[in-house]
């Protein structure tokens, strides 16, 4: 529940960027408001290992871009990761974030067998 209400609130705070007192009291009311799925809570131990992986993407991604623009990246191919299984919805969205936060990947389509479909860029290689 907090987990969720912190997402929220950030999510809030990424999309008004403002931190003025009465921004900052809608966003607790709208975290509050906004409806919840009946999925069991997440444990801590997911949410810090989901924290530790968002802050190893971060660095990578900022390699990720410097690489695009050093070295050519001109192949292309799509790959299937499998997520890991009775993910809540809240999790599921964190996995697709954090894929798609490098840029060379993204998320195409999730599937209910627990697989997203991934694009990426290859440097080198031209496309077939």
């Amino acid at each position: 529940m907090i987990g969720s209400f912190i997402l929220r609130l950030t999510i809030w705070f990424l999309l008004t960027a403002d931190f003025t007192v009465q921004n900052i009291i809608i966003g607790i009311v709208i975290a509050f408001l906004l409806p919840r799925g009946n999925t069991p809570p997440e444990s801590i131990k997911e949410w810090l290992s989901m924290l530790k992986k968002i802050l190893i993407a971060i660095p990578i991604a900022y390699i990720e871009a410097v690489e695009i623009i050093i070295r050519p990246h001109n192949g292309e191919d799509m790959i299937l990761e499998r997520a890991k299984m009775k993910r809540s919805p809240i999790m599921i969205f964190l996995d697709v974030f954090l894929i798609t936060f490098t840029p060379k990947t993204i998320v195409v389509t999730y599937n209910q067998e627990g697989c997203y479909e991934v694009h990426r860029i290859l440097p080198g290689r031209e496309n077939p």
